[in-house]
C-alpha cells in the first residue's frame, strides 16, 4: 500500500448498479468506466460525495477504508454521489448485498 496522504470521517453506504439508484446509464459511472453487471462488486468502486473532492477524493484515486465491517480495504473513486449528499461514500455492490450503512468510517487517500 503506498503512503497515506489525507484521512476523513464519512458516513458509508452502499448502492447498486440500477435506474432507480443512479440515473438512466446506470452501467456507467460518472468517471465513464463500464460497469460490469454479472458482477459489479468486483470492482471495488466507490462514488464520493462531491464535498470530498476538494480534498483530492477524485477520480481514479484509490482509497483505503476503515470502520465498514466487511466493505473495509482498498477501493478505487469512480464515481460521484448526488449533489444533496456531503461527507460521504457509497460502495458499489453486488446485487445480493441487501443494506449496508456505517457511521464513523474513515476513508485515507493514498497517495
Amino acid at each position: 500500500m503506498g503512503k497515506l496522504f489525507f484521512t476523513i470521517i464519512v458516513t458509508a453506504t452502499i448502492y447498486h448498479a440500477d435506474p432507480k439508484q443512479t440515473n438512466a446509464d446506470y452501467l456507467t459511472t460518472a468517471s465513464l468506466k463500464k460497469i460490469n453487471p454479472q458482477c459489479p462488486g468486483d470492482h471495488r468502486w466507490v462514488a464520493v460525495s462531491r464535498d470530498l473532492e476538494e480534498y483530492g477524493f477524485v477520480f481514479g484515486k484509490t482509497i483505503y477504508v476503515e470502520g465498514a465491517g466487511d466493505m473495509d480495504g482498498l477501493w478505487t473513486i469512480e464515481d460521484r454521489m448526488n449533489k444533496r449528499w456531503t461527507k460521504r461514500i457509497d460502495f458499489l455492490v453486488d446485487y445480493e448485498v441487501k443494506g449496508g450503512k456505517w457511521g464513523n468510517v474513515k476513508i485515507y487517500l493514498i497517495e
